[in-house]
């Protein structure tokens, strides 16, 4: 059966509520096994068959989102649900994922992403990379591979519930985000900061009255900070997240897609959610119908 999309955003809520309330994220470091492609073959000149054939690939993730993209200071690499599904496509090409002398994951904030894949710095992007039509004008994006939804995130004392308690208030987000443009559209003051985790602590300090994004991020947020922060509210928006790569080379997108598909039938992906995002019991949900690479 197919992930529809009423059924993800009741996965996500009652995923973020569970996260927030058992304190667990995915953020130990676990991690799922990737095989390695040991026969990766394709069509000369694709961009998948230069990166296969150079035996190198530089992935923009996340590293201040436990649960999806999180790196500990002195990890050697990040953790999370978008860095495993970075690893099954790296995996693919025939590239040790694991491997950071033939890896590299470059920290990618909400507000660099487009320029990180239009300047060549960047390969994929996988960091909480919503799809929206704005951005595939300038860049590749396809997938998704989850569905979420947009949550509040408020001190464990606020009576905070729902967008409407918040009307005329400074709510938090990362600048570039779509997070942003839905708060003020739900009549919320929004506030742009680089990264996630300086909002976080504009809601710990009171400066703002809460932080907006997609619930699984939150959930992260609400884990790491038990008893002083929760997510609060139904989801108010649709998040398809998605993968990205340069519009130079359009071939990568059924690349991803057979790739993800992949992954999907023979378990990892599943295994990739539940290693990162099922602490809580919650039940890992469908994988979500892909967009097609048609243009």
């Amino acid at each position: 059966m197919r992930f529809t999309r009423t059924k993800a955003i009741v996965a996500t809520a009652a995923l973020a509520l569970s996260l927030a309330a058992c304190g667990d994220a995915g953020g130990d470091g676990e991690t799922v096994d990737v095989d390695v492609a040991d026969d990766a073959s394709f069509d000369a000149g694709t961009r998948m068959a230069e990166l296969a054939d150079q035996g190198t690939i530089n992935v923009g993730v996340k590293f201040d989102q436990p649960g999806l993209g999180f790196n500990e200071t002195g990890a050697d690499m990040p953790t999370g649900f978008d860095v495993d599904i970075a690893k099954i496509l790296v995996a693919s090409l025939g590239i040790d994922p694991n491997d950071t002398s033939k890896v590299k994951y470059i920290e990618t904030i909400s507000d660099n992403r487009e320029p990180f894949l239009e300047e060549g710095k960047v390969d994929l992007v996988l960091a909480s990379y919503s799809i929206t039509d704005e951005r595939r004008a300038v860049v590749g994006q396809t997938g998704p591979y989850m569905l979420t939804g947009q949550q509040l995130l408020v001190p464990e004392d606020s009576d905070a519930e729902s967008p409407e308690d918040l009307q005329g208030k400074e709510v938090c987000s990362v600048t570039g985000s779509t997070s942003l443009d839905n708060a003020k559209a739900q009549g919320m003051k929004p506030v742009g900061f680089d990264t996630y985790s300086q909002c976080v602590d504009k809601v710990l300090d009171g400066t703002v009255e809460a932080m907006t994004t997609d619930g699984t991020i939150l959930a992260g947020y609400a884990a790491q900070n038990e008893g002083e922060l929760k997510v609060v509210g139904d989801p108010f928006s649709e998040e398809r997240i998605g993968v990205g790569y340069s519009k130079d080379f359009p071939e990568m997108c059924q690349w991803i897609n057979d790739t993800l598909e992949e992954a999907n039938e023979a378990g990892t992906w599943a295994e990739a959610f539940e290693a990162n995002l099922g602490a809580s019991g919650v039940e890992t949900p469908d994988f979500p119908e892909l967009d097609s690479c048609e243009s």
